[in-house]
C-alpha cells in the first residue's frame, strides 16, 4: 500500500511542479498540456489492486472449496454437478466481463478463481462418487487444467497457478513413496516452454523457484534426515541477502532478484516440511504458518516497490501454496475454514476495489487537473 502510495505522491507532485515551471516561464502552456498527457499515458500499471484482487481470489477459492466440503453430503447430487459448472461458468464469465472493460488484474483473478473452482469440483467430485486412486493424481489433473487455461486464455495467473499445482503434485509424490520424483524435472520443462510461448518473463522464477525446492526436498531424501534446522535460516539468509545486499555492497544488485527469489523458496520449503511433515502441535503450525505468510507478503511488498514482477508472483506462489497446505491440514474444520477464508477474501477483494478506485481518481485528477 505504501508503494501505491508513494506512486501517487510522485505524480501529483509533478503535476504540481508542472504547473509552477509554467507560472514560471519555464514551460508554455502547450508544453504542460504534453507533459501532463505524457504523464498520464505512461503512468504505471495498478499494482496494489491487481495483488489485492488475486489474494482475494484465492481466499475466495479456498473459502468456497471448504464450505462446500463441509455440507456436501446434504446437497443432492445433481445440485453439487450444477454448483460447480455455475461456479466455472460464473469465474470465467466474469473474467470475460471484466477483461472486456480493460480491467485486466481483475479478470486474472477471476480466472484464478475459476481454476480454483475447477480443483475443487475434481475433489469433491471423486469423493460423491468413491473414486479411489492416488491423491496426487488429482494435483496434477487440476494442475494441467490451469495450464490449459492459462495457454489458451494468456493468462498469466493461471499459468503460475498450473506452476504451483505441479510442485504441489511432485512433492506429494515425495512424500508418499519416500523416493526422488523424477518426473519433476519434464513437468518443469512444459511449464517453462509454456511461459516462453507467452513471453513472460515471472514464469521463470516460478519454475526456479520450485526445482529449487525440488532440490531441497532431494536432499532431506538422501540425507535420511531432517534439515529443516539448517535449511530454514541459509534460506532466509539468502533472501534477506537478495533484498537488502545491494545497501551494503552496490555489486550485489543485479544478482539480488534472483537471490531472493530461491532464498524464498528454499525457506519456504523448510517451512512446508516443519508444518505439513513432521509433527507438530497446533501451536507450532500457527507460528511457522504466520512466518510463511509474512515472508510471502514482506516479498510482496519488497518487489512492488523494486518493480520486480518476478518476484511479485513468486510471493502469491508462496502465499497460495501456504493457505492450500493449511486448508488440507484442518480440513478437519472445514466449517471454521470455510468462514476464515471467505471472510477474509471478501475483506481483501473489497481493498482491491478501493485501491482501484482511489488510482482511478489520482488518474482523473492528474489529467483534469489545470
Amino acid at each position: 500500500m505504501l508503494t501505491g502510495c508513494a506512486m501517487w505522491i510522485s505524480r501529483s507532485r509533478l503535476a504540481d511542479d508542472v504547473a509552477r515551471w509554467r507560472r514560471a516561464g519555464w514551460v508554455t502552456a502547450d508544453g504542460e498540456t504534453a507533459i501532463r498527457a505524457e504523464i498520464a499515458a505512461s503512468r504505471m500499471p495498478v499494482g496494489l489492486a491487481g495483488v489485492l484482487a488475486i489474494l482475494g481470489a484465492v481466499l475466495l477459492g479456498f473459502g468456497a472449496m471448504s464450505f462446500v466440503a463441509a455440507n456436501w453430503q446434504d446437497i443432492p447430487r445433481p445440485a453439487r454437478l450444477g454448483l460447480i459448472v455455475a461456479g466455472l461458468w460464473v469465474s470465467y464469465g466474469a473474467a470475460g466481463v471484466l477483461s472486456a472493460r480493460q480491467l485486466k488484474p481483475f479478470a486474472e483473478a477471476a480466472l484464478l478463481a475459476g481454476v480454483a473452482v475447477f480443483g475443487a469440483g475434481i475433489m469433491l467430485v471423486a469423493q460423491m462418487y468413491h473414486i479411489d486412486g492416488n491423491p496426487p493424481d488429482a494435483v496434477l489433473t487440476w494442475a494441467a487444467g490451469a495450464l490449459f487455461v492459462g495457454v489458451l486464455l494468456a493468462s498469466n495467473a493461471s499459468l503460475a497457478a498450473a506452476a504451483l499445482l505441479t510442485a504441489l503434485w511432485s512433492g506429494w509424490e515425495m512424500v508418499s513413496t519416500g523416493q526422488v520424483h523424477w518426473p519433476a524435472l519434464p513437468a518443469a520443462a512444459v511449464l517453462a516452454l509454456a511461459f516462453w510461448r507467452q513471453g513472460w518473463r515471472p514464469g521463470a522464477y516460478l519454475v526456479g523457484a520450485g526445482l529449487s525446492a525440488w532440490v531441497v526436498s532431494l536432499g532431506f531424501l538422501l540425507s535420511k534426515g531432517s534439515w529443516e534446522s539448517v535449511v530454514l535460516p541459509i534460506g532466509l539468509a539468502a533472501m534477506a541477502l537478495g533484498l537488502l545486499g545491494s545497501r551494503l555492497d552496490r555489486r550485489l544488485a543485479p544478482a539480488g532478484p534472483q537471490l531472493a527469489g530461491y532464498g524464498f523458496a528454499t525457506a519456504l520449503c523448510a517451512l512446508f516440511a516443519l508444518q505439513f511433515i513432521e509433527r507438530v502441535d497446533t501451536s507450532s503450525l500457527i507460528v511457522w504458518g504466520v512466518l510463511a505468510l509474512a515472508l510471502s507478503l514482506t516479498l510482496v511488498a519488497v518487489a512492488l516497490a523494486a518493480h520486480a514482477k518476478g518476484l511479485v508472483w513468486l510471493g502469491y506462489a508462496g502465499f497460495a501454496a501456504e493457505i492450500l497446505g493449511l486448508y488440507f491440514k484442518t480440513v478437519g474444520t472445514l466449517i471454521g475454514s470455510s468462514l476464515f477464508f471467505l471472510s477474509a477474501g471478501l475483506v481483501v477483494i473489497a481493498l482491491a476495489v478501493l485501491a482501484w478506485r482511489l488510482h482511478v481518481r489520482a488518474a482523473l485528477a492528474l489529467e483534469t487537473s489545470p
